[in-house]
């Protein structure tokens, strides 16, 4: 029996041995380091030699940096969204531009030389921009002569660290060499060793594992118990360009400002008729001058005799020029994306507005697409500096801002420019698929408030409209005309028609059909109206008002105008 019971005895023994080694060989597994090394150049996406990884602040972005020759590149939509949005791609110049408050600095693609238009000129020992395909590529280092930020490269493989902002960072110290690992979790792939003493920055804490950026911007997670010392740290901000001041010739009054309509050379007699009835208006903006062909040539109906009669009723004549009656035998495309137009359009308003001794220059560009957004912001930048060598008062003529019309980036023409005036009307126009106010309250409203997102009150004039439609719907097709008020009120009182007071619209609304079945609508602009828009520009602060245009009022509107100025 005992024979019997000894070997069961050991096979149960070896039994739980085995079972104990393979248990344990489980525990170990599951809880032992592993030494696995992550793939980097899989990590941080590199698909070629020239190909950088970037990491900007604490966080690894989906675009990336080139290295080429030694020297690091960003594409342009890069460099304008993260780095600096004040350079200018000339495209079909082959340039590349940057605009201070006192010049233009230019670079012909694929050089290492650049020149300005005070006389300046460098070469900067590498490829400042350079064409990979479509794709423009812009020298970081040629990026930071006007831009404070800063980058480190790290090769093997190709990554660099960019900072534009300097916010306090948590910092631990490592207490014991211990791994970076790409994940939370200790079968995680090794990214790095990190030794004793090494610094971290922190960016998340888990229950047992923190997400950390190593000193060579590598970012994964290390074990909490590896961590000491955690402080705040304040990283030094990198100053070393030092802006130019875009100064403004903003007046410390508010301004009142009445476009006056001028048809031809003859037109400019009428000012005396126009201002004789208006009541604190303080500046007069003719429309003067029109763009008139590629080459960026103007036409002129300016008068000198028209300024001085304006200085002697202490006026200020702001001369407008626009981009739509000039006739048809131009593309402001073609005007806009060429320097040298550029120069020759902005030369030309300037010689012709002080000729005749005016103040300033009003830009009213209108229907500029969105593709040619850039090349318009980049006419300003440069009429700026022209405006401001000159001593002339630069405003700006916008549409009331919507999502898809920003590209007047109301931003930077608040920076470089004196006054951006928001033409708050044309809600409803000729094209409008209903009828309805040319400028109703919450339009008003609204234009003022997105405006002043962008731009300081100090800057913004808000122009009201003399004018209304009046709406006809007959057969299923719409159609209006533009009016003036006083043509709109002999209308009201000719049809007999009843109006009621639209407190949304803020305005008084009236109808009527015809005999032949036609609706006649109208939403009248008057003193009431102008005065519920003029609430709204007081509450706001905003540096005034203007008005579209003048001679096409009724004299009481210059009454809630006037209380506007003198309040």
């Amino acid at each position: 029996m005992k024979k019997k019971v000894i070997p069961a005895i050991i096979i149960i023994a070896l039994i739980f041995i085995l079972g104990g080694i393979y248990a344990l060989q489980i525990v170990y597994e599951h809880y032992s380091y592993s030494t696995e090394k992550a793939d980097l150049n899989d990590y941080f996406n590199i698909s070629g030699d020239s190909d950088v990884a970037i990491i900007l602040g604490n966080e690894m972005i989906e675009e990336r940096a080139y290295l080429i020759d030694g020297t690091y590149y960003m594409d342009f939509d890069s460099v304008q969204k993260y780095l600096n949005d004040r350079f200018y791609y000339g495209k079909a110049d082959g340039i590349l531009v940057y605009t201070t408050a006192s010049k233009i600095i230019t670079n012909e693609i694929g050089t290492t030389v650049w020149s300005d238009t005070d006389g300046n000129t460098s070469d900067e020992g590498y490829i400042i921009s350079r064409l990979d395909g479509e794709n423009l590529l812009v020298a970081l280092d040629y990026v930071k002569k006007y831009t404070n930020f800063s980058y480190e490269a790290f090769t093997d493989p190709n990554h660099i660290q960019l900072t534009t902002s300097w916010e306090d960072q948590q910092v631990a110290t490592i207490k014991k060499n211990t791994q970076l690992r790409k994940r939370g979790g200790v079968k995680s792939e090794v990214l790095e060793e990190l030794s004793e003493g090494d610094k971290v920055v922190i960016l998340e804490e888990l229950e047992d594992w923190v997400k950390v950026k190593s000193s060579d911007s590598y970012i994964g997670y290390v074990e909490k118990k590896r961590l000491e010392n955690e402080t705040t740290f304040s990283p030094i901000p990198v100053t070393d360009y030092v802006p130019e001041e875009y100064t403004s010739l903003t007046r410390d009054y508010k301004i009142n400002l009445g476009f006056h309509n001028i048809g031809g050379y003859a037109g400019n007699e009428t000012l005396i008729a126009y201002v004789e009835n208006t009541k604190k208006l303080n500046v007069l903006c003719p429309t003067w001058f029109a763009l008139t062909d590629n080459d960026g040539n103007i036409n002129s109906i300016a008068s000198a005799a028209y300024v001085v009669s304006a200085h002697n009723m202490g006026m200020e004549v702001w001369a407008l020029v626009d981009n739509f009656t000039g006739g048809d035998g131009f593309s402001t495309s073609e005007v806009l994306s060429h320097a040298a137009s550029r120069a020759n359009f902005i030369g030309n308003v300037v010689s012709k507005t002080l000729e005749v001794g005016a103040d300033g220059i009003n830009l009213d560009f209108e229907s500029v697409a969105a593709e040619d957004g850039q090349s318009f912001v980049e006419l300003v930048r440069e009429m700026s500096i022209a405006c401001r060598k000159a001593g002339l008062v630069f405003s700006i003529d916008n549409y009331v801002p919507m999502n898809f019309n920003d590209y007047y980036d109301l931003e930077e023409q608040g920076i470089v420019a004196d006054y951006c005036i928001i033409m708050g009307y044309d809600e409803h126009y000729a094209g409008s698929a209903e009828a309805g106010s040319v400028a109703s309250l919450s339009y008003v409203e609204n234009g003022i408030i997105n405006t002043l997102k962008e731009v300081d009150p100090s800057k913004v004039i808000n122009a009201v409209p003399f004018y209304t439609r009046i709406w006809h719907t007959s057969g299923g097709v719409l159609s209006s005309e533009a009016v003036s008020m006083k043509v709109a009120k002999e209308y009201i009182n000719s049809h007999g028609i009843e109006m009621v007071w639209d407190a949304e619209a803020g305005q008084n609304y009236g109808e009527f059909t015809s005999s032949d079945g036609t609706l006649n609508q109208i939403w009248m602009e008057d003193a009431l109206s102008i005065g519920q828009k003029i609430d709204a520009m007081k509450a706001s602060g905003i540096a005034g008002i203007a008005e579209w245009s003048i001679g096409m009022e009724t004299s009481d509107v210059w009454d809630v105008i006037a209380e506007f100025m003198e309040g």
